[in-house]
């Protein structure tokens, strides 16, 4: 920004100030000029006359952008009254009737400015038929021109300083609008960010630390009769602790505005028996591996039943690609009604995960013959809305509740559209049956 253009700015935003100092030295100068004229009348009284009207014509200016159409008013009716009553004569202060013109052309609402123009070409009239040569037609007649020309030029130099203005205010405030939506729309997409986040989190958190729980009770019953029971429950925390802090660094690395910095790892120590810790390049294909999809389901339910879950899985249908959403909204579906499972089923279920790939949609079924309607519940879980939630963003729709011979039972409608195939959802030979159910067990 330029000098001049910080002068405009201060300027436009102190109005009256500057209009006041303005008019100030204007009515000094007029009234210098009006002296003069009073000297040249007859009287004393005329030249007095002259003085006041001068000054009542000039100092209303003083408001003529903060109150344009009282400026105006106030200047029009005091040289109405000059013309009337005092002298037809041009004095030099009747030169603020276009200054007001002017401003309440530029400032004023628009029935003011067309008001005031009317009130010139009406006084171009009535001036020349106040003169002491009236009866003149050639001299009215060019006295009119003249007021008429004047009046409608500074009239329409007026309107154009004012389209000018109009148009600079309505692009500021586009600006400022697009700016007010550009910060709503941010705001939006940091909660929808936060909520996505924080369902992520808690599919993470809640399977892997119900897990280990079961792990870790599991593990304390047998310490005694069966050791080797015992460390292997250790194991398979160690495993889905990693596992967990693993996709939570994942998937907080999104928050970071960098590349990941390393600072360290903390020391764990581990039995001989412990498998071996992860080589560089296991941890580096660990680190950037992609979100976990549809494909994951199975190994899924290996983890959970390797967890000492009874848990099978039976896919139908022909298997395919879905967009990374589906495919994550799926797993994690089936993540949190496993997770549920083995918080609320009670002891030893048995659990049926059902993958059903039909012509335009996808259907995980996730049903157990635990407690059911008589499961425990705090209420403070968010699991089954979460659910919902995932399945609304992509057209999809989640059933949950007890069954009619006992147990619970999670059904999960993902739309996939029509089936199609290609390099990455050909079926795969081995894993799929295409008319009747497969039980991995």
């Amino acid at each position: 920004m330029t000098w001049w253009d910080r002068v405009l700015r201060w300027e436009d935003s102190h109005r009256f100030t500057v209009d006041v100092f303005g008019t100030g030295l204007l009515l000094l100068v007029v009234l210098v000029a009006s002296v003069d004229v009073a000297a040249s009348t007859s009287g004393t009284a005329r030249g007095l006359d002259t003085f006041v009207v001068s000054f009542l014509m000039v100092a209303p200016l003083a408001w003529r952008r903060v109150r344009p159409a009282a400026s105006a008013a106030t200047i029009y009716t005091v040289a109405l009254l000059q013309m009337l009553l005092v002298t037809p004569l041009v004095l030099p202060a009747d030169f603020a009737v276009l200054v007001a013109l002017y401003s309440v052309t530029v400032h004023g609402p628009r029935w003011a400015h067309r008001v005031a123009i009317w009130g010139a070409i009406v006084g171009g009239v009535l001036l020349p038929m106040l003169m002491d040569d009236w009866w003149d037609p050639a001299g009215a007649v060019a006295m009119t021109v003249f007021v008429w020309s004047v009046a409608l030029a500074v009239w329409a130099f007026g309107l154009a300083r004012r389209s000018r203005r109009e148009t600079l205010e309505a692009l500021v405030d586009r600006a400022e609008q697009l700016e007010r939506e550009r910060d709503q729309q941010a705001q939006i997409a940091t909660a929808a960010e936060r909520a996505r986040i924080a369902r992520e989190m808690h599919d993470i958190v809640a399977h892997s630390l119900t897990v280990m729980i079961a792990q870790a009770d599991g593990g304390r019953y047998a310490a005694d009769a069966d050791p080797a029971a015992a460390t292997r429950a250790l194991g398979t925390i160690a495993e889905t602790g990693r596992a967990a802090l693993t996709d939570m660094r994942r998937l907080l690395g999104v928050l970071r505005a960098g590349p990941p910095v390393r600072t360290g790892a903390v020391p764990v120590v581990t039995p001989a028996s412990a498998p071996a810790a992860p080589s560089a390049a296991e941890r580096a294909t660990t680190e950037f591996a992609p979100q976990p999809a549809v494909e994951d389901v199975p190994g899924l339910v290996d983890q959970m039943r390797a967890s000492g879950l009874r848990v099978s899985l039976v896919r139908m249908g022909t298997p395919r690609h879905l967009p990374p959403g589906v495919g994550l909204t799926a797993y994690r579906i089936a993540q949190e009604a496993l997770t549920n499972v083995l918080k609320h089923a009670g002891p030893d279920p048995r659990v049926t995960v059902l993958l059903s790939w039909r012509p335009d949609d996808v259907t995980l079924e996730i049903a157990d013959d635990g407690r059911g309607a008589a499961a425990d519940s705090d209420g403070l879980g968010h699991g089954l809305l979460g659910m919902r939630e995932r399945a609304a963003m992509f057209g999809g729709s989640v059933s949950t509740g007890p069954r009619p011979g006992g147990g619970y039972r999670v059904r999960a409608v993902l739309p996939t559209g029509p089936a199609h195939t290609d390099g990455r959802g050909a079926a795969q030979p081995g894993r799929t049956t295409p008319t009747s159910g497969q039980d991995d067990r």
